[in-house]
């Protein structure tokens, strides 16, 4: 079974964690600070590839910024892959920077 946890240092750096089977299979590296969620990079173990367990942490981290009302700043190529293809999907929570 996959569960999520959110770690957090004083800072508010941290991780999202997924765990299946209560072993740590993913993560994203985020940061939270003044409404907005960075999100800086999506890691999966080789051992879980090919699970869909990188959609399973963004569709976590999607859910988070919805329910705390947190914008997303993807800057994770994964994430800020799949804001730009499916954007009407993302569009109340991606936050996009001007460049």
């Amino acid at each position: 079974m996959e569960t999520f946890e959110v770690v957090l240092n004083e800072t508010g750096r941290g991780e999202l964690r997924l765990l299946s089977d209560a072993v740590q299979a993913g993560k994203m590296d985020i940061f939270i600070r003044n409404g907005v969620l960075t999100v800086y990079h999506t890691e999966v173990d080789p051992i879980h590839e090919g699970k869909g367990f990188a959609k399973l942490l963004l569709e976590e981290l999607v859910r988070k910024a919805r329910a705390e009302i947190l914008l997303i700043k993807p800057l994770c190529p994964y994430v800020h892959a799949q804001f730009k293809k499916y954007p009407e999907a993302y569009a109340d929570v991606w936050l996009k920077t001007e460049k």
